[in-house]
């Protein structure tokens, strides 16, 4: 859990910043949906599997620059059987899963703008920050459901980890609509430090790999469901790329607060 500890020391610091009750404090929530890119989805970063939705608190430094905390929740699933990839519905593994994800976000204002002032109604921005986020897979295999990361798909000596540190970065607009009043539409990628998000990374194992135990055998049918034994023990399960990306897209309101002793951007 070292990087929800790390996540945890930043918020505490930057609600700690000397001055910061004399800047504009920034409340917002957001909608839209969520995707992900990875073995199940190696070609399309725009794809839309899921919801998203999410809240965040920020403190505009000045028109230009802002940091916040963000909490965002959102699903990704993908499904090989629905693929037009023919070695893909040979492979025909599924996935999905919820994220909730914590993240300490900066944004860059190329326009003079904030909702309580500035000399611009509108921007572009940009945003980056850290962040981590708690998945879990799960398949669906004849109207059952697993918890993939229980099963030890690739022969793993025990579960991976369910939660990651991640790095959030995007584009967006937003727009004053009325007096403190904001609305803003955004896309983000977040690059995961993991490769397990969708349950596949490296190979397919040795069945052998594989205590005999009650559950053996929804191991091997887990780790390869496809109809012509289509994972052989070696072969590649997933692509070469050592993280998964996921993205949340959406659109929302925030509300500005001016401080009385804010200075005059």
């Amino acid at each position: 859990m070292q990087y929800t500890r790390v996540l945890l020391i930043f918020i505490i610091l930057l609600f700690r910043v000397p001055g910061a009750l004399g800047q504009t404090f920034e409340l917002g929530l957001a909608a839209g949906g969520s995707g992900y890119m990875g073995d199940l989805n190696q070609t399309d970063p725009l794809k839309i599997s899921g919801i998203s939705a999410g809240a965040y608190v920020k403190l505009n430094i000045d028109p230009y620059w802002a940091v916040g905390v963000h909490y965002t929740y959102g699903k990704i699933e993908a499904n090989d059987a629905e693929s037009k990839n023919s070695q893909f519905r040979d492979r025909n593994l599924n996935f999905k899963t919820a994220l909730n994800e914590l993240s300490l976000q900066v944004d860059f204002n190329f326009l003079h703008y904030f909702a309580g002032g500035g000399y611009k109604k509108f921007t572009p921005y940009i945003f980056t920050g850290i962040g981590g986020v708690f998945y879990n897979p799960i398949a669906v295999h004849h109207d059952r459901e697993y918890t993939l990361r229980s099963f030890q798909t690739e022969g793993q000596s025990q579960p991976y980890r369910n939660y990651a540190f991640s790095i959030p970065y995007g584009v967006g607009v937003k727009l004053q609509i009325k007096n403190n009043l904001g609305m803003f539409s955004q896309i983000g990628y977040r690059t995961a430090h993991t490769d397990y998000m969708d349950d596949v990374s490296g190979r397919y194992p040795d069945p052998n790999v594989w205590v005999e135990d009650n559950y053996v055998a929804e191991r091997k049918f887990l780790s390869d469901p496809s109809n012509s034994q289509y994972g052989a023990p070696g072969i590649q399960r997933g692509d070469f790329r050592k993280r998964d990306t996921y993205m949340f897209v959406g659109i929302g309101i925030s509300y500005t607060f001016v401080s009385q002793k804010c200075y005059t951007f």
